[in-house]
């Protein structure tokens, strides 16, 4: 609405005059119309001629008044219009951005399939803190896929041990590079607890093993692993001149770290050394990382969960060696 308010005495007229309408802008351009009408169709005198031309210029100016505020009324709008769009396209912009960091983070946060894993495979730090500990460590029986791995190979057709008996680990263990990695065991049933529990322990502090497949990786053979100090359990043998089987072919053995820590035998004045790239470390009392010996911590778990060290027989010094006896 605009407003038009004027005061004033007409130049040939005593009489004061004071106007104060409200209207619209429709109303206005008519009353401007119908003045300038009367100016060309009408006589008009000229003590009434003033008045005319006042009203026209009020209207008129009003009119431009009008004209103005719509003007800037219409800037305003298109002012906030411009500045909510604005706004609009920020928060947009921050929408995308929020949802493309909740995506990575979903993406971090995808759910890890741990059986999918294989031994030897780095455990990322992420992933430990997403999945927790614990997940990696558990004992099965020897799946279809396991077992087909083993058979032939490390587990032949045989009557003194059955399949059942035995039962498949996965563990956490730390490597030399200090990286987390899967690894692997198969062992008697009767000390996959024992065995559990101490990989568990060893990993919580950090104990270094470098290597821990099945020894079906290497065709069974101990040479093999044992050279590229591969920690490992069962691996179906007999003891030599006998048909019994050994701790390991009953899955009651395992050996850590054995590159640096062999078996040593002497008979005859012959000294022989399994791992053979292992005789740098056949001296005990030499300082090299990875040595098991009195105080070590793995040696201390091994003993704590009933196991006997190789290491302290006396007519064979298998330095790797963990057994346990069972009934």
């Amino acid at each position: 609405m605009a407003e038009i308010i004027d005061f004033y005495q007409y130049k040939y007229s005593r009489s004061n005059y004071y106007l104060n309408l409200a209207l619209t802008k429709d109303k206005i351009i008519n009353i401007k119309n119908s003045i300038e009408d009367g100016f060309e169709d009408l006589f008009i005198n000229k003590e009434y001629e003033y008045a005319y031309k006042r009203l026209h210029l009020l209207f008129e100016n009003a009119l431009k008044k009008e004209t103005s505020q719509e003007i800037e009324k219409s800037q305003k709008e298109d002012a906030a219009s411009s500045k909510k769009q604005e706004h609009s396209m920020k928060t947009n912009e921050k929408t995308v951005k929020e949802q493309k960091q909740e995506s990575m983070k979903t993406e971090g946060k995808a759910e890890v399939n741990i059986k999918e894993m294989q031994a030897g495979d780095v455990v990322e730090d992420s992933v430990l803190a997403q999945t927790g500990m614990e997940q990696f460590f558990y004992k099965e029986e020897l799946t279809d896929e396991v077992f087909a791995r083993m058979d032939g190979v490390s587990y032949p057709q045989n009557a003194q041990i059955g399949r059942e008996e035995l039962c498949y680990l996965r563990v956490l263990h730390t490597g030399f590079d200090e990286k987390t990695y899967i690894g692997e065991l198969v062992v008697n049933q009767k000390i996959a607890d024992d065995v559990l529990e101490i990989m568990k322990e060893l990993y919580e502090n950090h104990y270094p093993i470098e290597k821990m497949h099945l020894i079906d990786e290497y065709g069974a053979d101990d040479e093999a692993s044992m050279s590229d100090n591969n920690t490992s359990a069962f691996n179906y043998r007999t003891i030599a001149g006998t048909n019994r089987l050994s701790k390991h072919g009953q899955g009651l053995a395992v050996d850590i770290n054995p590159r640096y820590n062999p078996c040593v035998r002497t008979k005859n004045g012959i000294t022989t050394v399994e791992p053979q790239n292992g005789s740098a470390y056949v001296d005990r009392n030499a300082d090299f990382s990875y040595k098991i010996t009195e105080g070590d911590l793995c040696l201390q778990l091994f003993l704590e969960h009933g196991f006997t060290w190789g290491g302290s027989w006396n007519s064979v010094k298998d330095y790797q060696h963990f057994e346990k006896a069972v009934e």
